[in-house]
């Protein structure tokens, strides 16, 4: 595999959780950009459609409320009803409460550790039966600034990413021996509905602006090409690790 085909995905299947809003969406759109067939995942059935006919291309939708009791073994059968069972699964979907440690409840701590940790390994464990056959896959969870670092308000959203840092190595371990790699993009500070608080007070935007080498927050397109670099055959050799894309934040 040469140059641009290296980045190829072209007959790939893609399941994207979260697909109705934020970088899930996005990552959802930049696939089908990419060649993939997509399939999205998310609560919000209207918003689904909604992201279906802006991104054009092979997709399709699944609305279903991963935070709640929901059986993954048979959503995953779901999933590949469309175009197959999926080769890649980006587990974007997630919860962040912004609770402090003092208010966090236990119905709170166990909805944010079900949607961001629980539901990612179980997923990615119904899913890799086919893959294994196809002795291919691409498993790239979502990390945070979170997985390292420890924020105001942000002690289950934290726990919840640390664990997924931890858990991406563990899928790699697991799972590379049968073509299966595991990933996990970790973005800094991005304009979403989950950081809404975040842009919404521009002192604070500023502060995480001036935290980066860079200069400034992320855009949503800067996630594509990391995105991208995982997805493909490009990342033949890489498993286990985890992808800042937070414009140096961490290297401060």
């Amino acid at each position: 595999m040469h140059g641009s085909n290296l980045f190829d995905l072209t007959g790939r299947v893609a399941l994207v959780t979260g697909a109705s809003s934020g970088l899930g969406r996005a990552a959802a759109s930049f696939l089908v950009r990419a060649g993939a067939k997509v399939v999205g995942v998310a609560r919000r059935a209207e918003a689904l459609e909604q992201w279906r006919s802006e991104a054009g291309g092979e997709t399709a939708a699944l609305a279903a409320d991963l935070a709640t009791e929901i059986d993954l073994a048979a959503l995953a059968g779901r999933v590949a009803d469309p175009f197959g069972p999926p080769d890649i699964l980006i587990n974007a979907a997630g919860l962040n409460l912004r609770q402090s440690a003092d208010q966090v409840t236990q119905e709170g701590w166990a909805k944010t550790i079900g949607l961001n940790l629980t539901v990612p390994f179980f997923l990615a464990q119904a899913l890799v039966p086919a893959m294994r056959e196809k002795r291919w896959g691409r498993i790239i969870n979502f990390a945070s600034l979170q997985s390292r670092r420890a924020f105001t308000n942000g002690i289950a959203y934290g726990a919840s990413k640390g664990g997924v840092e931890q858990m991406t190595r563990a899928m790699a371990e697991a799972w590379s021996r049968d073509g299966i790699n595991a990933n996990a993009l970790a973005p800094g500070f991005f304009p979403t509905e989950l950081t809404g608080p975040v842009f919404a007070d521009k002192e604070v935007s500023a502060r995480h602006a001036a935290s980066t080498c860079i200069g400034r927050n992320g855009k949503v397109a800067d996630i594509e090409g990391p995105l991208l670099f995982l997805a493909s055959g490009a990342s033949a050799y890489v498993t286990g690790q985890v992808l800042f894309v937070d414009g140096g934040y961490t290297a401060k």
